[in-house]
């Protein structure tokens, strides 16, 4: 392996993962060459996790841009007022849908996580036993059971965030949820699987981290106040998915110092959301940025090839 291992990291997002596959497809086209080949190690929770999975099969970073665009309004259908009352009790939206679009040819299709031609860790997480769920491809002879399952299980798996779908049981019957619950940025992972699973050095790693925007958000200041549930509500849990990321940026800045470049936008509060349908400001904010950023890119991390990835069943 060569000294240098750079970790593509995708966070989680929901339709929101339109903005991360075109600022990398924009990135792409700017500059030649595959995104891909340019990344020793992918990770990616939740929508990330389907953007990992995707470029690791071989789809480019514009394939999964139309496949968001395209397939994006079918997964998060637009909800009539009588229906949504039954949110009280159900999911917002069906897993049939969603995974009847993972199994189609332009998504997964087929393909097993071991067609990777990438190293890949996508997180969940099994409520059954209250443990983190890794899956990962055979980057190491231990691991000999993930590659065997098909992609669009794990795609599922790794999205199906609390509320918004049901649980996933498609991998073994184990209960899974939404890898967002502990790992919404999951850059974390990328650098202790470089390190503790893959034996490299710590100053050997470069990750490029691509959020999907954050909100500038002000608290309601009733808190001030009111502690409960109806006073927190959802503000509860962006907020802890917001200091999970914060607090993983600050650790890697730490760590490593320039080798780590954040790309996750200030956007104003209510512009964007899980299940929002802004497709074209999504492809807008994410030309604008990619632009901006598309010499740092080519200073920083296109001057680096991958080497191929034999996955250890093949060895």
């Amino acid at each position: 392996m060569k000294e240098r291992f750079q970790i593509l990291s995708l966070d989680g997002g929901g339709i929101k993962g339109l903005y991360s596959a075109a600022f990398l497809a924009n990135l792409e086209e700017d500059l030649g060459g595959k995104i891909a080949d340019n990344f020793d190690l992918i990770v990616g929770t939740s929508t990330g996790g389907i953007i990992a999975l995707g470029l690791g099969i071989g789809l480019s970073p514009r394939q999964i841009v139309e496949f968001y665009y395209k397939k994006g309004p079918l997964i998060f259908r637009k909800i009539p007022f009588f229906t949504s009352l039954k949110n009280l009790l159900f999911s917002k939206y069906s897993s049939g849908d969603i995974e009847k679009i993972f199994r189609e040819n332009d998504c997964f299709g087929g393909k097993l996580l071991g067609e990777s031609k990438k190293r890949l860790v996508i997180p969940s997480y099994n409520i059954d036993t209250n443990e983190v769920y890794l899956f990962k491809t055979a980057h190491n002879e231990r691991f000999r059971r993930d590659y065997k399952v098909p992609a669009w299980k794990i795609a599922r798996a790794t999205s199906a965030a609390p509320t918004y779908f049901p649980i996933s049981k498609n991998v073994d019957h184990i209960r899974m949820v939404d890898g967002g619950v502990w790992a919404n940025n999951p850059a974390m992972i990328g650098l202790f699987e470089a390190i503790a699973v893959l034996d490299v050095p710590l100053e050997n790693v470069h990750i490029m981290s691509i959020g999907t925007t954050e909100e500038l958000k002000q608290s309601p200041r009733m808190l001030d106040t009111f502690g409960g549930w109806p006073f927190w509500g959802k503000t509860a849990v962006e907020l802890i998915m917001q200091a999970q990321s914060t607090g993983i940026n600050s650790q890697l800045q730490l760590l490593l110092k320039d080798r780590y470049v954040r790309i996750s936008h200030k956007v104003p509060d209510g512009l964007y959301g899980l299940d929002k349908m802004n497709l074209d400001k999504l492809l807008a904010f994410a030309s604008s940025h990619s632009r901006n950023f598309s010499p740092e890119y080519k200073r920083k991390y296109q001057g680096h090839m991958a080497e191929e990835f034999v996955p250890a069943h093949r060895v």
